[in-house]
């Protein structure tokens, strides 16, 4: 999925962290909402200002940064 006119980045904004479309809301929020076990439908249902679509948005976008980050270290 191609998230990039959907995650933006602004410096003054949640202090530069990934937001979508520009909201208030950081892909962090979305992703530590996803963790707790609520499902896409559930979080637009509490921020009725996002879709499904800012969702995978945050996944594909979350996707790309961990395989940008490597591999861990073996133990």
């Amino acid at each position: 999925m191609d998230y990039h006119h959907i995650i933006t980045l602004e410096p003054g904004k949640r202090g530069g962290r990934p937001c979508i479309r520009g909201l208030r809301i950081t892909v962090y929020d979305v992703l530590e909402q996803l963790a707790s076990g609520m499902t896409a439908s559930e979080i637009v249902e509490d921020f009725p200002e996002l879709t499904e679509e800012d969702i995978y948005a945050c996944l594909s976008f979350a996707a790309d940064r961990e395989r940008t980050l490597g591999r861990l270290p073996a133990p």
